[in-house]
């Protein structure tokens, strides 16, 4: 099941009897959660309400089996129980034989389960070719909640805005996840900002997220490259104020400054060997739209260019880490040097 359809099941208040929500999205796998919580109405912790997790996973059939003493049924969430982690090649132990005795109760008590639970496992991993996953594949649902594709991502952000009755056009959506990153429980707190400011039926604007958004720092990174790369050191040097005045550590953006220079080398290299740019910089599908942006800038550059920038960046690290410069005038220095050359 996808994430889009279990969102549909749950807002129509279906509810399913076994659960098996995992993946690395966790925000909008604990959002699933709370819909599910709440659609499940009253929980009495310990009565017709339980948590499970590692500890005390082995107790999870006891706990079924339990009554939920005045209620009709009972809610079991079980969380990162070990349960679906991938077996080595010895098939042994306790968590073994627990997973077997589970497979076994499911298929034979099914109907029980119907009628009496909400049974709902939350994993970060799961081994879709276990035993036990293609039990409660069979008898439940399960839904992996992968990174959204920066489309999935416009497409949330732009309902909410609808919700509350805010315009925002396609390319100050694009700014605004750029700028903002693609981890979805940040865009969410952003996006409500912007939201409060524009009002009803008013437009969210690319100078409303200058204004008020928190930019990642690989965003804002990208702003001082593309200053660099056009020659700007004066606009160059005041990217790097504006982090400094932010609070940014000097090591961190010196750390970011690095990587993202190492990327954009990456991108040459890919570029003049017509290799595959999103694989060869390992990206995840959140952040596919970054290939468009690392060719921009790879383009600014020489390959001899960037060899020297990642030289300089770990030679001032070195000698930062040896008390012989600082860090700010360092990092000023480089910047002016490229600007200069």
């Amino acid at each position: 099941m996808t994430i889009e359809n279990l969102e549909k099941e749950l807002k129509i208040g279906k509810l399913n009897s076994i659960y098996l929500l995992y993946g690395e999205e966790l925000f909008l796998l604990e959002n699933c959660l709370k819909k599910i919580k709440s659609l499940f109405g009253e929980c009495v912790k310990g009565i017709n309400y339980i948590l499970i997790d590692e500890q005390n996973v082995s107790e999870i059939i006891d706990d079924i089996e339990t009554p939920s003493f005045g209620y009709e049924k009972k809610l079991i969430i079980a969380k990162n129980t070990g349960l679906f982690k991938k077996e080595g090649k010895k098939k042994a132990g306790d968590l073994y034989k627990l997973k077997e005795k589970l497979i076994n109760y499911i298929n034979e008590n099914l109907k029980v389960i119907d009628e009496a639970v909400v049974l709902v496992f939350t994993e970060e991993e799961a081994d879709e070719k276990s035993d036990l996953f293609k039990t409660i594949d069979k008898c439940g649902e399960t839904c992996k909640f992968e990174f959204q594709k920066p489309a999935q991502i416009e497409k949330r952000i732009k309902e909410i805005c609808n919700a509350y009755k805010v315009n925002i056009d396609a390319q100050t959506l694009r700014y605004f996840i750029e700028c903002c990153g693609t981890n979805m429980q940040d865009l969410i707190n952003e996006i409500r900002k912007l939201i409060e400011y524009a009002g009803e039926n008013g437009t969210i604007k690319k100078e409303d997220i200058d204004k008020l958004s928190i930019k990642k720092l690989e965003s804002v990174i990208f702003d001082l490259t593309d200053n660099l790369g056009k020659k700007d050191i004066t606009g160059a040097l005041q990217v790097l104020q504006n982090l400094i005045y932010a609070k940014e550590p000097l090591a961190k953006i010196l750390v970011t400054l690095y990587n993202h220079f190492k990327k954009l080398y990456i991108t040459k290299m890919a570029l003049n060997t017509n290799k595959d740019l999103a694989s060869s910089l390992n990206l995840k599908p959140n952040q596919m739209f970054l290939t468009s942006k690392y060719k921009v800038q790879a383009k600014y550059f020489k390959e001899k260019d960037l060899r020297n920038m990642l030289q300089d960046l770990t030679d001032l690290d070195y000698n930062f880490k040896n008390g012989k410069i600082d860090l700010q005038v360092g990092m000023e220095t480089i910047l002016c040097r490229y600007c200069s050359n």
